[in-house]
């Protein structure tokens, strides 16, 4: 199935411009979230075809509302793509645990991130 839809969630407003921007001017309907809650209200609200995962936010993290995306009934089919300033391998390996099918180290690679998505 296409990716048409994608739900940014960023806590950094410069970020979740950066991503919008890049994605509008490629063809998807960005909707965006600030933290982890937020981002899985609207997955359950909005069904996006993709969600971008920030790690690092206040309240719920985005590993957690990764976890809780893969393992929801209702949003289980929905891929996710963490993208987040945390570079190590175990913090790559730990994101693919909680079910995040890619995972990107900010800043983040227009070129890279559409690739990724192009390829789901």
């Amino acid at each position: 199935m296409p990716v048409k839809k994608i739900l940014v969630v960023d806590d950094s407003p410069t970020e979740r411009h950066f991503m919008v921007e890049i994605l509008t001017k490629n063809g998807y309907q960005v909707v965006t979230a600030e933290n982890g809650e937020d981002g899985i209200a609207k997955a359950k609200a909005e069904k996006p075809d993709l969600v971008l995962m920030d790690v690092v936010m206040p309240g719920l993290n985005g590993y957690q509302a990764t976890r809780t995306l893969t393992r929801d009934d209702d949003t289980k089919d929905i891929p996710v793509i963490v993208c987040t300033s945390k570079g190590q391998e175990t913090d790559k390996i730990w994101g693919l645990r909680q079910g995040a099918q890619d995972y990107l180290v900010k800043p983040v690679n227009a070129e890279e991130l559409l690739a990724k998505i192009a390829a789901l």
